[in-house]
């Protein structure tokens, strides 16, 4: 018993900085043929396995309850383990190649389903807590942002389609993808509000300490500062006289940086999962 709570925080600690890494594996000098493609499939393994001794576990044999907390940690992890998987050494967009930024969306179309039906799964986990006030408000917030996702990354993902098939996009979309900044903006600023919401929600429940919940939400707040004093429309890095790691604004309208508090979120969804497997094993 002792052995397994102590696989259960050293998985804790790895998966709380696993976002982060998965991040900083896209450098682009790891793209070598390989090289990124091991360097994926060890971070992947090492992730499920980590989520598997955490909690994930409990879909498959855990109380209703718990079955539905572990789904709800799963989904929200979706996002960056396809990340850890699939965008070693992919760079950013203006550095990959147009093969290499389809698959980008297609991953982001996948992670932005499986967060939406995450904070579904969640939402319902959370009624039967007695918790509906912040869950129904995080709910609503939820469906307009998969929504706003959901129309971005499809459009995106078509964009890069034509192309790999033709070599460049008709004409008439470019003035399209100049326009398509205001779904972005309303997917973040929505998913910010969805996490904020879903914080406050765990900690009426008591599955979130307060000063876990204060820092959560301070985070998405802060998060959602920085977005709307940027604006409505996404700049271009390139145009930066500094490094665009330098520009709050622009990090927090990346789309997957919206999905990090989630998926922290997941991580303690996971493991309050697996803390109900041990209270009725003890």
């Amino acid at each position: 018993m002792a052995f397994d709570r102590f696989d259960r925080r050293l998985s804790y600690t790895f998966l709380c900085g696993a976002p982060f890494l998965a991040s900083a594996l896209t450098a682009r000098a790891l793209r070598v043929p390989g090289v990124y493609q091991t360097i994926g499939v060890v971070h992947f393994a090492v992730i499920c396995l980590a989520a598997w001794t955490l909690g994930i576990r409990q879909i498959r044999t855990g109380t209703e309850e718990s079955k539905r907390i572990a789904l709800a940690g799963a989904l929200l992890w979706v996002p960056f383990a396809l990340v850890a998987l699939l965008w070693v050494g992919i760079a950013s967009p203006w550095e990959a190649t147009p093969t290499e930024n389809r698959m980008r969306y297609l991953v982001l179309l996948a992670g932005s389903m499986a967060v939406a039906g995450a904070f579904v799964v969640l939402k319902e986990a959370l009624s039967e807590a007695g918790e509906r006030l912040y869950s129904t408000l995080g709910f609503a917030a939820n469906i307009f942002a998969g929504a706003a996702y959901l129309i971005w990354l499809t459009f995106y993902l078509a964009v890069y389609d034509a192309k790999v098939r033709d070599g460049q996009v008709a004409p008439a979309v470019v003035p399209l993808i100049n326009m398509s900044d205001i779904l972005l903006f309303v997917a973040c600023v929505l998913t910010y509000l969805t996490a904020a919401a879903f914080a406050v929600s765990l900690g009426r429940a008591g599955w979130l300490g307060p000063g876990a919940t204060r820092a959560y939400v301070i985070a998405n707040l802060v998060a959602l500062l920085f977005i709307v004093i940027r604006g409505l429309s996404y700049p271009d890095p390139t145009a930066f006289s500094t490094p665009w790691y330098l520009h709050p604004g622009f990090i927090a309208g990346i789309p997957a940086v919206p999905w990090i508090m989630p998926c922290l979120l997941g991580i303690v969804l996971l493991r309050r999962a697996g803390d109900a497997r041990l209270t009725n094993v003890a």
